[in-house]
C-alpha cells in the first residue's frame, strides 16, 4: 500500500504471502500473482531488493555484535581465571609460610 499498489492486496492476502514469502518472490511469481503491469513488478523488486540489502547489513551488525561480546566474554573469563590463579598461589603460599613456622 506504502508504494500505491494497492490493487494487489487482496490477491496477496488471498494467496497468505507474508513478509518471509514477500522477499522470495521473483518476475514471475509477480507475474502469477496477478502482477500484471511490467512497471509496478519494477517497483515492487526494486523494493525487494532495497529490503534484502537491509536485512542483510542488520544480520552482519548483528554477527559482529555477537563476535564483540563473545570476545569480551572470553576475555574476561580469562582475566577471572588468572585472579583466580593469583588467589590459590597466594593462599597456598600462606599456607606454606604458616607450616614452616
Amino acid at each position: 500500500m506504502s508504494l500505491n499498489l494497492e490493487q494487489y492486496v487482496s490477491e496477496f492476502s488471498a494467496q497468505n504471502i507474508n513478509g518471509e514469502h514477500l522477499l522470495q518472490l521473483d518476475g514471475s511469481k509477480l507475474k502469477a500473482l496477478g502482477m500484471t503491469s511490467s512497471q509496478d513488478r519494477a517497483i515492487i523488486k526494486r523494493k525487494l531488493k532495497e529490503m534484502k540489502v537491509s536485512f542483510e547489513k542488520a544480520r552482519k551488525a548483528q554477527e559482529k555484535m555477537e563476535k564483540q561480546r563473545e570476545k569480551l566474554r572470553k576475555k574476561e573469563q580469562e582475566q577471572l581465571q588468572r585472579r583466580s590463579k593469583k588467589t590459590d598461589k597466594c593462599s597456598s603460599d600462606a599456607t606454606e609460610g604458616t607450616n614452616e613456622q
